[in-house]
């Protein structure tokens, strides 16, 4: 079988040392990851990769970054587009990368920009500002969109909004690229809803809940009035011990689709939980510490036997080896630094550089 090749690439905050997205070729076999270079980028608070796998998407302080993927895995800049507001907080596009999703976490802002044929970043197609007011006075008084990702039958538009509790559901227009409010699905007061995601088939949802500390597994089906999210499951993302302050942050998949992983900020904790094909219910399988502080960020090798967790406080990227057998997963090889960490994306490459 032919081996496969990988880089991590790792978003950080530039406010200090750190230039912008570091790239790192994955030593899948054994678990390791090795610096290559860094792209110059101001705040790359989020990555996302077209489904094409051809480009690169990031958020910046001017707007959102395009990059081509080259077959090292390096990265070449095309162009850069404002989303006439403040700095984003996540970015996704639809099925056929014909349009980009930005969430707007400082000014409770979606915007939906046009994509080019070329991958460059074209028009805003729309923009709408969430209103309303949350119920936690410090953090939460005011909208924030954390999230937005398409439904997997790419009929509506969910934009989790954690400043009131909130997943907004708009109807998408493919032609226009104009979103228009159907639903909403109301959370707990207090919950914070952070990220929102869809198994492959599309017949469920996860949720995970930043101050509740929580996932939750909804039913997802596109019926006769409308879309239809149905409560099938809440699991917490800590153990019966952990520490007083936590918030729920990353929510990440298997490639095999057998596995979900959270992390736990303040818990300094990642959650690793099996997921029932059927039922879509989630079983935990372990919750351990990190050996950092806040891990903001998390993933999958794509090996899914070995996960990495980028820990925004102490300036470090772990490495762990998971024993799903015997449900733990331990430290594998040293801390490697990377200042304020905050996002990482896996990409499989088609040639070594050099």
């Amino acid at each position: 079988m032919e081996e496969k090749n990988y880089v991590a690439y790792v978003g950080t905050y530039t406010h200090g040392s750190s230039k912008g997205i570091y790239i790192y070729d994955l030593d899948v076999e054994n678990g390791q990851a090795k610096e290559r270079k860094v792209v110059p980028i101001n705040n790359p608070s989020y990555i996302k990769k077209s489904h094409n796998g051809k480009y690169l998407y990031s958020i910046a302080d001017e707007g959102v970054r395009s990059f081509r993927i080259l077959p090292d895995g390096d990265l070449e800049p095309m162009n850069s587009a404002s989303i006439c507001g403040m700095r984003g907080c996540y970015l996704s596009t639809d099925k056929q990368d014909k349009f980009l999703f930005v969430g707007g976490w400082h000014d409770g802002k979606v915007t939906v920009m046009r994509l080019n044929e070329d991958g460059t970043i074209g028009e805003m197609t729309d923009e709408i500002f969430h209103k309303g007011l949350g119920s936690v006075a410090e953090r939460n008084f005011r909208p924030h969109v954390n999230c937005v990702n398409i439904t997997p039958d790419q009929k509506y538009l969910c934009a989790v909004d954690l400043g009131v509790d909130q997943v907004k559901i708009y109807k998408f227009n493919h032609e226009t690229g104009k979103i228009t409010l159907v639903d909403m699905l109301r959370c707990e007061l207090e919950s914070a809803p952070r990220i929102i995601k869809f198994s492959p088939d599309g017949r469920f949802a996860y949720l995970i809940c930043e101050l509740k500390n929580y996932i939750s597994v909804y039913s997802y089906k596109d019926g006769p009035r409308g879309p239809v999210f149905e409560l099938l499951q809440t699991i917490s993302t800590l153990n019966d011990y952990h520490s007083s302050g936590s918030a729920a942050c990353v929510l990440r998949f298997s490639r095999d689709w057998k596995y979900v992983l959270c992390s736990n900020a303040g818990d300094n904790s990642i959650g690793i939980f099996k997921i029932d094909r059927e039922t879509g219910k989630l079983e935990k399988i372990c919750i351990l510490p990190i050996s950092g502080d806040y891990p903001k960020a998390a993933d999958f090798f794509p090996d899914n036997r070995h996960i990495m967790s980028l820990n925004h406080e102490t300036n470090t990227m772990t490495i762990f080896k998971i024993n799903y057998e015997k449900k733990y997963f331990s430290m594998w090889g040293k801390p490697l630094k990377v200042e304020t960490p905050n996002c990482i994306l896996v990409s499989e490459i088609e040639k070594l550089p050099g």
